[in-house]
This record gives C-alpha cells, structure tokens and sequence, in this order.
C-alpha cells in the first residue's frame, strides 16, 4: 500500500510525484508568506505582458470607430437616466407638471403663431427643414 500523505520535503521530489498532467501546488514558506507581495508582482506582471502584447495585435483604426460608437452610445444612456430622474423628481411635485404642460402648450403656440401664419413663414419653414435634410442626409 502506498502512502499519498507523506509529502517529499524536497520540491524536485513532489513535481516527480505528482500525478501526470496536473500543475504542481505551490508550496508556501514562512519566506513566501513574509513577502507575499512577491508571488503577486510576479502574477500582475505576467498579466500585463499578455494583455499588453494582445493589445498590441489589435487594429486600432477600426476600434477609433467603434470607440466612438461605444462612447456615443454610454453618453446616449447615461443622459437618458439622468433625465428620467429629473423627470419623475419633477412630477413628484403636486402643481410643478401641470405648470410645466403649459408651458410647452404656450412655447408651441407662439412658435407656431410666428412660423405658421401666413403661406409665405410656411413655405420658408418647409425650406429649411428640406435645406437641413439635404444637409444632413445627403
């Protein structure tokens, strides 16, 4: 019968010993344990030399554009909840959104007052609105 819980104390002995396709276990010292940072720095500069020389193959042309892309979308996100939060902080208040509808009733109506009255303000309003679309849209 062969007894597995005696361990070798010579590490060489234990790698020989251990089973075929398995990692050897690190054995811990009471000198490992005083600088425990050194297994650490060891670990954390191994991984930045992989993830630096994988970044290193990438094509960073291609990723300015989905960066920015990325980048338009959190923005994009991150102003949607800011503004919900103004939105339902508001309407928690009793009379504040009543005065807020009229308001965009008022604004609406003036603008259209100003825009929409006559054939001519309306004809230049659907101008401006093909120029930006030319404009834009291509």
């Amino acid at each position: 019968m062969i007894d597995t819980s005696a361990t070798p104390a010579d590490p060489a002995a234990a790698a020989e010993t251990a089973i075929p396709g398995s990692e050897p276990t690190p054995t811990s010292t009471a000198g490992d344990q005083e600088a425990g940072g050194i297994h650490f720095a060891e670990r954390y500069s191994e991984i930045l030399g992989k993830v630096n020389h994988t970044l290193d193959q990438l094509d960073w042309d291609q990723m300015g554009r989905i960066g920015k892309s990325i980048g338009i979308l959190l923005v994009v996100i991150i102003a949607q909840v800011l503004i919900k939060g103004v939105l339902d902080t508001i309407n928690l208040l009793p009379i504040l959104p009543g005065l807020l509808e009229l308001l965009g009733l008022v604004v609406v109506g003036q603008w259209s007052w100003k825009n929409l009255s006559t054939g001519e303000k309306r004809s230049a309003v659907v101008s401006r609105l093909q120029h930006l679309k030319q404009e834009y849209l291509g």
